[in-house]
């Protein structure tokens, strides 16, 4: 097997740190997710909770799973909050869906949600609501949640949403990607995303609620295709 390419340029240099003002407003949007979905004057205070997210998603090793996708995240989830059983909840479930995130390690996901089981326990989320955050972090591993699944529904389309991107953005998120698993030889990482994609055109839907079948099925699909053929040669 061939060394791994050197890290590319992007890699060699710190991502750009959010601005004080970015990363005040998600700290507003995790206070008010966590205080909806715990009982009122519940303590403790959320704002630790949200700085220590905030630090996770910000780590060095992230070109993709960064601020700007879980912004992108929680926007969509705002989108669409109309299908979702427990929108808080499922808010609380995109803070926490790449909270734990090393590209050379394939268990990010069973990491987050159990990150999640102890922090929200202890920031005084009930049982219920923590053990329903911890399984839709888990369902983010397949992308497949079942038709009665509702938060689970809102919880990935808000997150795969990034496939229906218009060209360039779709371009710029395979670069990131790519990007963070610069530790992989060309042939391997081929090999490796085309089964991603792959995986994702074998399922009945992309999208499962309304808004999502919708407006961003038909071009997730030509934007997987056409990355799948660029791949596969």
């Amino acid at each position: 097997m061939a060394d791994a390419p050197e890290a590319p340029r992007a890699l060699q240099t710190p991502a750009a740190p959010a601005t004080p003002t970015a990363l005040e407003a998600l700290r507003t949007r995790f206070t008010r997710a966590l205080e909806a979905a715990r009982s009122p004057a519940t303590t403790p205070d959320p704002l630790p909770y949200a700085d220590n997210l905030l630090t996770r998603w910000q780590e060095p090793q992230r070109r993709y799973h960064t601020l700007a996708h879980l912004t992108a995240v929680l926007d969509h989830v705002d989108t669409l909050e109309e299908y979702a059983d427990d929108a808080d909840v499922v808010r609380l479930a995109a803070w926490f869906h790449d909270a734990v995130y090393l590209p050379d390690r394939s268990e990010n996901e069973e990491r987050s949600a159990r990150l999640a089981e102890r922090a929200l326990a202890e920031a005084g989320l009930p049982d219920a609501k923590t053990a329903e955050v911890a399984r839709l972090v888990r369902l983010t591993v397949t992308h497949d949640p079942a038709d009665d699944d509702h938060d689970g529904q809102v919880l990935c389309d808000a997150d795969l949403a990034i496939l229906a991107a218009p060209p360039s953005a779709y371009a710029a998120y395979t670069a990131a990607v790519r990007e963070e698993y610069h530790f992989v030889p060309n042939e391997a990482f081929r090999e490796g995303r085309a089964a991603v994609l792959r995986q994702l055109l074998d399922l009945p839907r992309l999208f499962r609620t309304p808004h999502g079948a919708r407006a961003w099925e038909a071009t997730a699909r030509y934007n997987l295709r056409g990355e799948l053929d660029l791949l596969t040669g």
